[in-house]
C-alpha cells in the first residue's frame, strides 16, 4: 500500500497543477474540490495564525488587525530527514527562502499582488511549500475569515479554532462548522488560549466532549504569549514550553500525550491519510469523467493542429472536403435547399415564358407594319418571308430575358447553398478566415459557372432563330394549299369529293382574295401583282408565327434547365473548389498558416482544455501508480 507521505504529496502536486490551471473550486465538482484537504477557520483573536506557525515550527505569516488572510494560503508541508528548512512559493517556483520573515513579506505582496491594498477578498489562493525536519507530511489551507463555501464541500475536513476564554457554543468557528457539518463527522475542534482562563476554571467539558460533541477528539493548544511573540521566542522553545504546561497542568495532566500543536500535527496527517485513500476511487472517477468530456469538448472545437506547411495542407484540404460533402447534401438532397433548383424550372421559367409580350408582338397592326417594312420597295413573290424571319426573330428576342433570369436565379440558390454550407460545416467553425477563403473561392467559381450558363442559353435562343424550322411552314403550307386533304386521310371516296368542292372552295377563296387585294392593294400599273394583304392574311400570318414560337417554347422550356444544370449545377458538384486547391498548393507556409488563423479566444479555450487533460491524465497515470504500490 501506498505511504502517508507518497498520498498526501500526491495530492500536494495535484493541487498546485490545479493552481497553475486557474481550478481553485466553485463551479461545480472541479478536481480541487474532490481532493481531501484541511482548511483552517477562526475568528479573529481565536490563535489561528498562532496555530499554524505552531504546526509549521515556524514563525513565517503576516500579523495585523481585521482580516490578515485575504486569499487562501495552501500550506504544504514536507518533511524531511536532514538538511536546512527551507520554503518554495508556487508563483515563484525556482527560488528558495530560508529566512522565514521574508516568507511573511512574500505573503503580503502577492496578496496585494491579486487583491491591491483594499480590504478585498480573492479566492486565487497563494501556495507555500515547506520542508523541514520539523514537520509531519500534511497541507492545511488557511481561509481568509470564516469563509464557508470552501468548507461546504464534502471532502475537506475542517479544523474550528476557537479561544478557551469564549463560550464554544457561541464560537463563530463552530457555528460555521455545525451549519456544513452538523453531525461534526469532518470537523476537528481546537481550543487555543488555554492558559489565559481565569484561575479557578478550566476547559475540560470542552476537551473531553461534554460541552460539545465531535465525531473526533479535542485539541488543546497553548500557543505563544504577546510577550514571546514581542522578543521573537524560538518556535522550537514555544513547542517545549507548550508541552511542559501540559505535562504539569493539574486539569489537563491527565490530557497531555494528545494535546499541543505537535499531537494536532500527527493527527491531522493520519486522519488526510485515511481520508484521502477512502476518496481514491471517486476521484479517479471524477478524473475519467473529466477527461471523456474535454476529449469531447475538443474534438467538438478541433484539435491543435499541426505547425510545418505539410500538415497545415492537409488540414485545409480535409476541412474543404467536409465543405464539399455538406454542399453536396444539399445539392442532393440529404440537407434542404437544392429543391429550390427545381422550383426555378417548374414555376419561375413557365411562368415567366407565359408573360412575355407575344400577344402585342404578333398583333395585327405590328404584324402589317413588321411585314411591310421587311421587303422594304420590293413587292412580296410569294410569301413574305422576311416578314416572317422578322417576326420570329422579334419573339425569339423575348426568350433572351427569362433565359437569364434561370441562370440568374440558379446562380443566388447555389450562393445560398455555399453560404449555409459554410455555416454548417463544424469542423470549419474555427477557422474565420478559412471560411472566408472558402467563400470567396466558391464564389468565384460560381461567377464563371453563371457566365458560361448565360452564354450557354443565349445561343439556344440564337440557334432558334438562326435555323428554323422549315417542315413546319411547309405543313402550314400544305395545310393552306389542301385544308380538307390534310384533315383526312382515311376515306378515298370522302376524299375525292371533298377535294372537288375544296378545288370549287378554293377558287372561289382566291377570286374573293383577288378582290380584297383589288380593294387594298396599291398597283403601280394595270400589270403590276399584289404587294401587300389584307388583315385577315396579317392576322393568318401572326397567327403561324406564335404557332412556331409556342412550338419554340416548348422546347426551350425543356433545354433552358438541361443548360443551366449542366453548365452550373453539374459544374459547382464537380468542381466547385479546384481553383482554391491549385491555388493553395502554391502558397507557403507562412501563408497556410494565415487560413488557419482562429479566434483568440478559441484557441486559448483549447489551449487551456488541452492543460486539463494532461492535469487530468497525470494525476490518474500518479494515483495508479502511488495508490496501490
Amino acid at each position: 500500500m501506498a505511504t502517508m507521505e507518497s498520498l498526501i504529496g500526491l495530492v500536494n502536486r495535484i493541487q498546485m497543477a490545479c493552481t497553475v490551471l486557474g481550478d481553485h473550486g466553485g463551479e461545480g465538482m472541479s478536481l480541487w474540490e474532490a481532493l481531501p484537504t484541511v482548511a483552517v477557520v477562526g475568528g479573529q483573536s481565536s490563535g489561528k495564525s498562532s496555530v499554524l506557525e505552531s504546526v509549521v515550527g515556524r514563525d513565517f505569516l503576516p500579523r495585523g488587525s481585521g482580516i490578515v488572510t485575504r486569499r487562501p494560503l495552501v500550506l504544504q508541508l514536507h518533511k524531511i530527514e536532514r538538511g536546512t528548512e527551507y520554503a518554495e512559493f508556487l508563483h515563484a517556483p525556482r527560488k528558495k527562502f530560508t529566512d522565514f520573515a521574508a516568507v511573511r513579506k512574500e505573503i503580503e505582496d502577492e496578496t496585494e499582488r491579486v487583491t491591491g491594498r483594499s480590504k478585498a477578498i480573492s479566492n486565487r489562493p497563494i501556495h507555500l511549500s515547506i520542508y523541514s525536519p520539523n514537520v509531519v507530511n500534511l497541507t492545511l489551507i488557511d481561509l481568509p475569515g470564516l469563509t464557508k463555501v470552501a468548507v461546504e464541500v464534502p471532502n475537506c475536513i475542517i479544523l474550528a479554532i476557537s479561544p478557551a476564554n469564549q463560550d464554544i457554543a457561541t464560537s463563530d468557528a463552530i457555528k460555521l462548522a455545525r451549519e456544513v457539518d452538523p453531525t461534526g463527522e469532518r470537523t476537528f475542534g481546537v481550543v487555543t488560549k488555554l492558559d489565559l482562563m481565569d484561575k479557578g476554571t478550566n476547559c475540560l467539558d470542552v476537551l473531553e466532549g461534554r460541552s460539545y460533541r465531535l465525531q473526533h477528539p479535542w485539541v488543546g493548544i497553548v500557543n505563544r504569549s504577546q510577550a514571546d511573540i514581542n522578543k521573537n521566542v524560538d518556535m522550537m522553545a514555544a513547542r517545549r514550553k507548550e508541552q511542559e504546561y501540559f505535562e504539569t497542568s493539574p486539569d489537563y495532566g491527565h490530557l497531555a500525550p494528545k494535546m499541543g500543536s505537535v499531537y494536532l500535527a500527527k493527527l491531522l496527517s493520519r486522519h488526510l491519510e485515511t481520508v484521502i485513500r477512502q476518496k481514491i476511487p471517486s476521484i479517479v472517477a471524477l478524473i475519467n469523467k473529466n477527461i471523456d468530456d474535454i476529449n469531447a469538448e475538443l474534438d467538438r472545437i478541433g484539435r491543435p493542429i499541426g505547425t510545418d506547411g505539410g500538415a497545415q495542407l492537409y488540414t485545409i484540404l480535409e476541412l474543404c472536403r467536409a465543405f464539399d460533402r455538406v454542399f453536396k447534401e444539399h445539392l442532393d438532397g440529404g440537407r434542404p435547399g437544392g429543391d429550390r433548383i427545381y422550383g426555378v424550372f417548374d414555376h419561375q421559367l413557365p411562368a415567366a415564358l407565359k408573360k412575355l409580350p407575344l400577344d402585342r408582338h404578333l398583333s395585327a397592326s405590328n404584324v402589317r407594319k413588321v411585314v411591310s417594312e421587311a421587303d422594304g420597295y420590293q413587292p412580296h413573290l410569294v410569301a413574305p418571308e422576311q416578314g416572317y424571319r422578322r417576326l420570329i426573330d422579334g419573339s425569339l428576342g423575348y426568350f433572351k430575358g427569362p433565359a437569364e433570369a434561370s441562370v440568374d436565379a440558379v446562380h443566388f440558390i447555389l450562393k445560398e447553398l455555399v453560404r449555409k454550407s459554410i455555416a454548417e460545416t463544424v469542423e470549419l467553425k474555427r477557422f474565420p478566415s478559412l471560411q472566408a477563403d472558402i467563400a470567396a473561392a466558391a464564389n468565384e467559381s460560381l461567377e464563371k459557372f453563371r457566365d458560361e450558363s448565360r452564354k450557354t442559353v443565349s445561343r439556344l435562343v440564337e440557334m432558334e432563330s438562326t435555323y428554323l424550322t422549315v417542315d413546319f411552314f411547309r405543313k402550314i403550307h400544305e395545310s393552306d394549299r389542301n385544308p380538307r386533304d390534310m384533315s383526312d386521310k382515311n376515306s378515298k371516296d370522302d376524299k375525292h369529293s371533298r377535294d372537288d368542292k375544296h378545288s370549287r372552295d378554293d377558287k372561289h377563296s382566291r377570286d374573293d382574295k383577288h378582290s380584297r387585294d383589288d380593294k387594298y392593294s396599291n398597283r403601280s400599273g394595270p400589270n403590276a401583282a399584289p404587294d401587300r394583304y389584307d388583315d385577315y392574311h396579317f392576322r393568318k400570318i401572326g397567327s403561324n408565327v406564335s404557332a412556331y414560337i409556342g412550338m419554340v417554347s416548348d422546347t426551350l422550356r425543356n433545354t433552358i434547365p438541361k443548360a443551366v444544370v449542366y453548365c452550373q449545377v453539374r459544374e459547382a458538384r464537380r468542381s466547385l473548389l479546384n481553383l482554391f486547391y491549385a491555388q493553395i498548393g502554391r502558397k507557403e507556409k507562412e501563408q497556410l498558416g494565415k487560413m488557419l488563423d482562429e479566434d483568440p479566444s478559441l484557441m486559448e479555450k483549447r489551449e487551456m482544455l488541452a492543460k486539463r487533460l494532461q492535469l487530468y491524465k497525470t494525476s490518474r497515470d500518479e494515483i495508479d501508480s502511488v495508490a496501490w504500490k
